[in-house]
Order: C-alpha cells, then structure tokens, then sequence
C-alpha cells in the first residue's frame, strides 16, 4: 500500500510539471470568467432586412511571385517528425495553380454598418493541433462564440494567445485529445496564436462583432453575403504584406465587387 500512495504521488507531480511546463496551470476553460452575455447582440440596433439584403465579393490576388515559404524543421520532437512526411513549410503564401491568386486573407467589413443588431453566434469553432500545426492558419469568430481548442498530437502543446483588445491566455494541453474552450470579449483583428514548445506553431483570428468576415482559399475568391444597402470600407489583411482598404456601395439587393491586388516582395 505504501509503495502504491508513492507511485500515485509521482504520477501526479509529473502531469502537474507537464502542464507547467507547457505555461498553462489550467486545462479545459479560458483563463479567465468572461462576463455574462457576452455573446448576445447588442441591443438598440435595427435588425437587418433580408429582403432587400446584398452581398459584396471579390477576390484577392498577388502581383509578382510568391516568395518560398521558411522550412519548419520538427527534429526536435520525434512525434512531430512522424506524423509528417516530406519537407514542412509555414503558411504564409498560399498561392492557387497559377500563382497568382492569395489564400489566407482575412476580408471583412471594417466601417460603415451603423448600429445594427445581430442574433447571438451558434455552433463553436474549432481550434486543433495535428501533426504539429495549429489547423486552421487563418480563421474568424465572433465575439462571444465559443472557440474549442483541441491537441490531436500525442506530444505536449500549448495554446499562447498575446491579443491587444482580449485577455491573454496560455494554456498546456499534454494529453492527446485533451480540450479547452475560451471565448473572446472584444473585435480584434488580428489576434495571433503561438505555441511555445513547438516555435514553428502559429496561427491567426480575426474576433469580430458582426458576421461580415471571410478568409480566402487558395483561388483568392471571398463572399460578403447579407449586407444591407450602404457604403461599406472592406479590409483585406494578409499576415506577411499587411492590409488594403477600398470602399464599396450597394443598394438593396445589389452584389458590389471588391478586389484586392497585394505586391508580392520584391516586386
């Protein structure tokens, strides 16, 4: 009985020096309460008319080409070399088939919406680590929606958030499927993710208070659709060549076009 209390002792000062080691003392909720209704929408706007509704789309593209993404090496942890075949690469130029249209761009609505009410965001979004990667790269929430965090990887990560408008949070996460939820209480864009054991590890969110945002595939193309008539300033953010802003009106049930051209470096 004695040698099994210390075994069981020694079990639980490794998990706990496992879970520090990753910076988080806390393993399945933010870090810290967030207040009550903070995903509900605000109240004294107008709601949207469907009926005379717009939408407006684009599509961003790159002049010149593409610089070669920096190699990730994952020497330094054997899990992450095996469950990855090839050279690995970061995300931060993806590029369609003919080089010339830009994935990974936050597009969204930064002026001119006036004080409109929105109904409160549904369904959570997921966050996941596999193969060593934060998945996805890019990607928008709403304020207050509920962000679910997931390690997939059987090897020790941690979520490091460093936002300027929210609370900064680092949690460890040293179980394969173990889960955390947080959920943000201000817009911000953007908000980046880091893992401190794995230095190549990043990602990037844009939390928003209102549903008119998108991120481009790699045929650069994006959709804006519900808008009601007015003018409207679109931003396009790209983590490496910045932002671009141009203004666009729509009348009711009219679809506007936004198109964005970013200058690739050295260009």
């Amino acid at each position: 009985m004695r040698l099994r209390n210390i075994w069981m002792s020694a079990l639980g000062l490794t998990l706990s020096v496992a879970v520090t080691a990753c910076g988080g003392g806390q393993e399945s909720s933010s870090s810290a309460p967030e207040p009550a209704g903070s995903g509900a929408p605000a109240a004294g706007g107008g709601r949207v008319d469907a009926a005379t509704a717009g939408s407006i789309m684009g599509m961003v593209t790159l002049d010149g080409t593409a610089p070669s993404n920096e190699p990730i090496r994952m020497n330094a942890d054997p899990v992450c070399v095996k469950q990855n075949t090839g050279a690995q690469s970061q995300e931060t130029f993806v590029v369609g088939a003919g080089g010339n249209t830009l994935g990974n761009v936050f597009v969204y609505v930064k002026d001119g919406l006036g004080n409109y009410t929105y109904d409160a965001p549904t369904g959570s979004v997921t966050l996941d680590q596999h193969g060593c990667r934060y998945r996805p790269h890019v990607f928008g929430i709403r304020v207050g929606q509920q962000l679910e965090i997931l390690n997939s990887d059987p090897t020790l990560h941690n979520v490091h958030a460093t936002p300027a408008n929210n609370t900064e949070f680092n949690n460890g996460q040293p179980i394969q499927g173990m889960k955390m939820t947080h959920e943000f209480t201000s817009p911000e864009v953007m908000l980046p993710f880091k893992c401190d054991v794995h230095g190549w590890m990043n990602a990037y969110v844009g939390v928003m208070d209102h549903p008119y945002f998108a991120v481009t595939a790699e045929d650069g193309k994006f959709e804006l659709p519900g808008l009601p008539p007015g003018t409207y300033t679109i931003e396009a953010w790209h983590e490496r060549l910045g932002t671009m802003t141009q203004s666009v009106t729509i009348g009711a049930s009219e679809s506007g076009e936004a198109d964005f051209t970013f200058q690739a470096p050295g260009a």
